[in-house]
């Protein structure tokens, strides 16, 4: 596949006809700086490289350029409150917000104490620089890969619905697209149904990571498995099951309904629904890592059934109880491997594990951003079968070959 096909199929060109709707402007919340750096560098040179005869009229004012990065500050007083600064023009941009609500590492002191960045800081410094674009920019996109609020979603009692509130928030203040990825519950958009909400899901990503670590995997039913830990993750299941090729199963958890420990019904027994996993490899899929303890148990329960390997691959790496569980777990053999994205912060001691593989979101974060900006439709990389049949054909004929020799 060549690297021109690779960023925009045949059928998809947009390199002819049509114009971007504005000058692109990233905007990069603390703790993005990194990954708004890769986005910003592979749009850089697909639009240096891109052929267009009426790349000098008006229509493509700023469409090439050294950076689309736009630099931006939230300083705190010594009370603590902050502000929003935008250090340059941003009128008739396309604005691209990334924000990565989960990043710890970021801090702020007040007086003699230092506090370290909650979801709720990064949500407010993001408002805090939509309002400072607001009225200027022509358009407004929110690129907030893991969803905030995302988990509370639903009210099962008196409860605050914070992530409808937040997404009512967000288009009240001029915001027309929203992209999160791999969101809990997708339903959340019917809070904003008359605006652009998409939740994108990184199947290919990991599949293709996959391929890349390990060069003997069987990628049909006989000797492969995808694994959901419990039954709200069985929707990304079943479409990672699907277009592999492979069969399903799930984990079950039975819950004491009649009282609850820390919040949550205490679980009875996690029983497992599926096909017999003697030797084959299971890939367990969710969306987040948070404890670890729902993806360890799955991962044992897994183990003695006899399963050959166990990898893991999930969207969210939080990792919120450290290391040390998954430590232990690879020691004993219960995982091979977890893949996990880097759309959310990852720590120096995270990257250095044996176990870990990273799964790198950038280059299709830039192909998301250049569509939005041309106004293409982005159907085929939310869901791109396409391009996983033909990541898995080559790797099938490679397999067969070295199988031969």
């Amino acid at each position: 596949m060549s690297d021109k096909t690779d960023r925009f199929s045949k059928t998809n060109d947009i390199e002819e006809v049509v114009a971007p709707y504005g000058p692109i402007g990233i905007i990069s919340m603390k703790g993005t700086e990194e990954m708004a750096k890769m986005i910003d560098s592979f749009l850089v040179e697909w639009r240096q490289e891109r052929s267009i005869a009426e790349k000098d009229s008006i229509h493509f004012m700023g469409y090439e350029k050294d950076s689309y990065i736009i630099e931006t500050d939230c300083p705190r007083f010594g009370s603590g409150e902050g502000k929003g600064v935008i250090k340059s023009s941003t009128r008739g941009h396309d604005l691209y917000f990334i924000c990565d609500v989960t990043n710890y590492s970021i801090t702020y002191p007040v007086g003699d104490q230092i506090n370290h960045y909650s979801p709720d800081d990064h949500y407010q410094d993001l408002k805090r620089l939509i309002a400072t674009a607001a009225g200027r920019s022509k358009r407004m996109t929110v690129i907030m890969p893991f969803l905030y609020e995302g988990r509370q979603h639903n009210r099962e009692e008196r409860e605050s619905l914070d992530c409808a509130q937040m997404l009512k928030e967000l288009v009240s203040m001029g915001v027309t697209n929203i992209l999160t990825f791999d969101a809990n519950d997708p339903r959340v958009q019917n809070a904003i149904p008359l605006h652009s909400f998409d939740t994108v899901s990184p199947t290919y990503q990991y599949i293709k990571a996959l391929c890349r670590e390990y060069d003997d995997l069987d990628l049909d039913s006989r000797h492969m498995m995808v694994v959901s830990p419990d039954e709200p993750g069985m929707r990304r299941a079943i479409y990672f099951a699907s277009v592999l090729g492979v069969d399903m199963g799930m984990f079950y958890k039975r819950k004491d309904y009649t009282k609850k420990v820390n919040g949550e019904n205490p679980v009875i027994a996690n029983e497992f629904l599926g096909a017999d996993v003697a030797g084959k490899d299971v890939i367990i899929v969710d969306d987040m890592i948070s404890s670890g303890f729902t993806v360890i148990e799955a991962a044992e329960e897994l183990k003695s059934r006899n399963a050959r390997r166990v990898f893991v691959c999930v969207s969210f790496g939080l990792f919120t109880n450290g290391l040390e569980r998954f430590d232990e777990a690879y020691r004993k053999g219960l995982i091979d491997r977890i893949f996990t994205t880097n759309l959310v912060y990852q720590p120096e001691e995270l990257k250095k594990r044996e176990w870990y593989a990273n799964v790198n979101m950038s280059k299709y974060m830039a192909l998301l951003i250049d569509a939005l900006n041309h106004d293409y439709t982005i159907s085929k990389l939310l869901n791109p079968v396409d391009r996983i049949n033909k990541l898995l054909n080559s790797y099938k004929e490679k397999r067969n070959a070295a199988k031969e020799n």
